[in-house]
């Protein structure tokens, strides 16, 4: 019997296979949500361009003023963003500004409109701080810095950034191109007649959706039946179109799970048990220049070894700097049975209660029960060398989203 491997030492041996990234190209920055900066994003300009007021008020060369006291200053002009004012701000004189427009010559300080008597071309002031309420040229941005490190997913926050520097287009990874396909005379597709015995095909939807959240491109090759020339030749096919190919069902060790022996005709298995639960059978290899994951067939079984194997080694291919979603500690408040020696993943309802992460289970816990999928907002992940969780001990939680 082949020998099980941890979940960790199969995430390792399945990432140091991605030794290449796919190509980039140039999208317009509105275009670009959600993909994989190429190359650093470094600022052409300071942002901002030119020190400016960070309010609408008045800007003044500073002068101090005695605490208690007034001073009356004479107002020389009006800016407004977008505008210069040509001339210079002299002792005793004011000029009325709008929150980001350039700073006068002479100017170093703004008085706020709100703390401000005017009275025709006349403003009355009190003491103010030096160089309050202005922004100082570069204070965001730096000419020449790393405002985005290549390999960034690039958020709403980061298209802002780089439109800021004024890039109407920015370097991205392309998206990984994957095929799907489910195998087995059991599944049948949603809208077609069912026979007894058969059930609808869900893990191609589910395995659809997963790929475009991780930021991959779906080819969807179907059902294929348990016929051993078919599933070589659709996997061939496939294979030639894809970086990553999945299949789901056909992993495990009966007469019927045919990806594993088409796998050994036309690739190579690297490794097909990981001791976890549930999802132990997965088929990792290659087919051609592609890389192939047979998932399990079991629908939670399926999700949660994409999540666990697929998800990363796509975000590598991808160029992604971050191949691993972030995970916390949370209380569980139900005891959980646990054998020692795999690690499990059940399924949880995450809630933060009492200024803590407060986790409990679904329910039942079988690895056909798709539903407490969409009961559940994370995965809880009991260690190797754990047995079972008492309530209130510390366990660690992996959000789905």
């Amino acid at each position: 019997m082949t020998a099980m491997i941890s979940v960790a030492d199969a995430q390792a041996r399945i990432l140091a296979q991605i030794t290449t990234v796919a190509p980039p190209h140039i999208v317009p920055v509105p275009a670009a949500l959600g993909r994989v900066l190429a190359e650093d994003l470094r600022a052409p300009i300071d942002v901002p361009p030119t020190d400016n007021s960070a309010v609408d008020g008045y800007a003044v060369a500073h002068a101090p003023i005695p605490s208690g006291e007034r001073r009356e200053l004479t107002v020389v002009g009006e800016l407004a963003a977008g505008g210069v004012f040509e001339g210079v701000v002299g002792p005793g004189q004011a000029l009325r500004i709008m929150t980001g427009a350039p700073m006068p010559a002479g100017a170093d300080t703004v008085y706020p409109q709100e703390v401000v008597e005017r009275v025709g071309a006349r403003i009355t002031v009190g003491p103010i701080e030096h160089g309050v309420n202005t922004r100082c040229r570069g204070e965001d941005v730096r000419a020449g810095s790393v405002v985005v490190p290549a390999g960034s997913v690039l958020r709403p926050q980061e298209l802002g950034v780089a439109a800021s520097l004024g890039f109407p287009q920015i370097l991205v990874r392309q998206r990984p191109r994957v095929a799907i396909l489910s195998t087995g005379d059991e599944v049948v597709e949603p809208g077609e007649t069912r026979k007894p015995g058969q059930i609808f095909d869900s893990n191609r939807f589910s395995l659809h959706g997963l790929v475009e959240a991780a930021g991959g491109t779906v080819t969807d090759y179907g059902i294929v039946p348990d016929l051993q020339d078919v599933l070589h030749a659709r996997l061939t096919e496939a294979a030639r179109a894809a970086d990553i190919v999945l299949t789901s069902g056909g992993v495990s060790v009966g007469d019927y799970d045919l990806v594993k022996a088409v796998l050994q005709e036309a690739g190579g298995i690297d490794f097909w048990q990981v001791a976890m639960q549930p999802g132990r059978p997965l088929a990792v290899g290659r087919i051609g220049a592609a890389h192939f994951f047979g998932l399990p067939g079991n629908p939670v079984a399926s999700m949660l070894t994409f999540s666990l194997f697929v998800r990363p080694a796509l975000w590598k291919l991808a160029g992604r700097r971050e191949l691993v979603p972030p995970r916390f500690h949370a209380v569980a408040t139900e005891p959980m049975r646990k054998r020692e020696g795999r690690r499990e993943f059940k399924r949880g309802i995450l809630e933060y209660v009492d200024d803590q992460w407060r986790v409990r289970t679904t329910g039942p816990q079988g690895s056909g029960i798709l539903s407490s999928m969409a009961q559940g907002n994370c995965f809880i992940v009991i260690e190797e060398e754990r047995g079972d969780v008492r309530a209130g001990d510390r366990v660690w939680v992996e959000p789905f989203q």
